[in-house]
């Protein structure tokens, strides 16, 4: 296991401090500035599950309310709303500086039989002679100041494979569909609660990006404020995220400074392991002029 996968497992061990209350390190994840959303989610999930015996999470409905303050801990209220024969029910508060930067809900289902179908997964190529995300920073780092070098190259513990990447400075308006393989390698025997908990963190990386491809625009491009406003999943079927997993995402509308956003998540062999959808702030800004 690498550095940079240690640091995400040990970024979803919450720290119990009392019967429903925990901690989790704000430091380490995806951007340095502010806690990535996806982990502020993993977290919770992971403090929710704490409280929850025999029964694993089916969906969660996340509010992101502030942003995350990476320089101290977050600490995870959990409230047992309601523990019934068939559905589990916890709210869970992430709460930093006295405030909540976050509130989440949380239902947990017992295993039942029943009717199944689903949307077949997209036929798209596959991750193996795709260029990685560490791969294709090499390739624009000398367009970006010499001081951020370290952080933009810095190694993640998510292998993102995208299937048609976009120019990170220059981008063309194009069709909001996209598609990526994504996975962590050292995933690999771990809990089906703790693979819950990394594909819920794995699923805020590039979907909000989604509602910026018609318009021409990306993360790096100066022009937009952009942030998660909320997040909501459903885990449809057990997740083995050392494999290789395809995430099909689109954004069916944006207006009015904000977007929408969906997701579908399939394993290698084709089955919907869990839906996504977000609305996220992308407010059109006017670029700062070079110093």
């Amino acid at each position: 296991m690498t550095d940079a996968h240690q640091t995400l497992m040990n970024l979803l061990a919450v720290e119990r401090l009392e019967v429903d209350m925990f901690r989790g390190t704000g430091q380490g994840g995806e951007t340095p500035t502010r806690i990535f959303g996806g982990q502020v989610i993993g977290q919770a999930l992971a403090a929710a599950y704490q409280t929850v015996e025999d029964r694993l999470c089916h969906s969660l409905h996340a509010y992101f309310i502030r942003p995350g303050d990476p320089e101290i801990p977050v600490i995870y209220q959990v409230d047992r709303a309601r523990d019934g024969g068939s559905f589990t029910t916890r709210r869970v508060v992430a709460i930093q500086h006295g405030r909540q930067i976050l509130n989440m809900s949380a239902s947990f289902h017992v295993q039942e039989d029943g009717w199944h179908h689903q949307h077949p997964m997209p036929d798209v190529e596959g991750p193996e002679d795709l260029a990685d995300r560490t791969a294709l920073r090499q390739t624009v780092v000398d367009r970006i100041p010499e001081k951020y070098h370290t952080e933009f190259l810095r190694p993640r513990p998510i292998d993102i494979r995208e299937v048609a990447p976009r120019d990170f400075f220059t981008p063309e308006p194009t069709d909001d569909r996209s598609h990526l393989w994504f996975r962590m390698a050292a995933a690999r025997g771990i809990s089906p609660q703790l693979q819950h908990c990394l594909l819920a963190y794995a699923s805020d990386l590039n979907l909000l990006g989604t509602a910026l491809r018609p318009h021409g625009q990306t993360w790096f491009t100066g022009r937009v404020m952009a942030a998660s406003l909320d997040h909501a999943m459903w885990f449809h079927a057990p997740a083995e995220f050392c494999d290789w997993h395809l995430y099909a995402m689109d954004s069916p509308w944006s207006g009015g400074g904000r977007g929408f956003n969906r997701g579908m998540i399939y394993d290698r062999h084709g089955q919907l392991v869990a839906s996504v959808a977000q609305e996220g702030l992308i407010r059109p800004v006017t670029p700062k002029p070079e110093a």
